[in-house]
């Protein structure tokens, strides 16, 4: 893969690969490990992204915080001795292509399906996931079918925001929506969303762009080619039960996903694409 100036391969001190970004426009970090973004920072801006001061980098683990890759399958699977949230965040994906334009820079990366068990995934596919860098950060993951036969699958882009008070913290545009909640519901979403407990909803016929008010600004988020969304703090108990996760670091984030869930899982058919994108940006 060819590199422009702006763009440079590192490692952690654990070792663990990532493509660090920094041009005129903006800093970005891309582990190669699960494909997954874990810093976004917009020039004189501050970073969008979140990731837990306990996250320790290390090889066959997800990374708390960032945007984490659910694919193929999105949260418990039907068969609960399966990972959660699928497969590719713990894989190593390659980097494919980066190419510096006037606006943003671009980073591809692809899944090698070959470190894929067909256990979890016997379909012929190929997945890529492309990072546009510029005053936004734009991730667009491919799904495409390179098989006989149509599969279906669900997926999230699982992205962690910062906020210095989740107690000020809301997310507005979400009104309209229906939403499922450990397990209850529909229920309709009729007001902007505070944050007072432990929050886990799933919600199917979303608006595709909300806005998420904290008190350092808002942050805009957009989906492409996706009905369903989630909206996620654990809040105090859980918290204590997380991995790489400091008990009061609830306070100073939130989770909010493009994604293709429930009613609004993708069927793709035989030389077929779907691409499912997120936009954030400071707004």
């Amino acid at each position: 893969m060819d590199l422009s100036a702006s763009v440079s391969i590192q490692r952690t001190d654990s070792g663990l690969e990532y493509i660090q970004v920094d041009s005129a426009l903006c800093r970005g970090k891309v582990f190669l490990q699960g494909a997954q973004l874990t810093e976004f920072t917009p020039k004189g801006q501050g970073n969008l992204i979140w990731v837990s001061a306990d996250e320790d980098y290390i090889e066959g683990k997800a990374v708390r915080g960032g945007i984490p890759i659910c694919w193929p399958w999105f949260g418990v699977h039907s068969d609960p001795q399966w990972p959660i949230h699928g497969v590719a965040r713990k894989l190593i994906w390659r980097a494919e292509e980066v190419i510096e334009h006037d606006t943003h820079v671009e980073v591809r990366l692809s899944l090698p399906m070959t470190l894929v068990d067909d256990t979890y995934w016997p379909h012929q596919s190929k997945l890529e996931v492309t990072f546009l860098f510029g005053q936004s950060i734009e991730v667009r993951l491919t799904n495409t079918n390179l098989g006989q036969n149509a599969f279906t699958l669900t997926q999230a882009l699982h992205t962690y925001f910062p906020t210095p008070s989740i107690n000020e913290t809301s997310v507005d545009g979400l009104q309209g929506a229906q939403y499922i909640e450990f397990g209850q519901g529909p229920f309709l979403q009729e007001e902007v969303v505070h944050f007072a407990r432990e929050t886990d909803m799933v919600y199917t016929q979303a608006p595709v762009t909300q806005m998420i008010n904290t008190p350092d600004g808002r942050i805009e988020v957009s989906r492409e080619n996706s009905q369903s969304c989630v909206l996620w703090n654990p809040w105090v108990e859980k918290s204590q039960r997380l991995s790489n996760f400091k008990d009061d670091e609830y306070l100073s984030m939130l989770c909010l996903e493009a994604a293709n869930v429930m009613d609004d899982a993708i069927v793709v058919n035989p030389g077929e694409s779907h691409t499912l994108a997120t936009r954030i940006r400071w707004a």
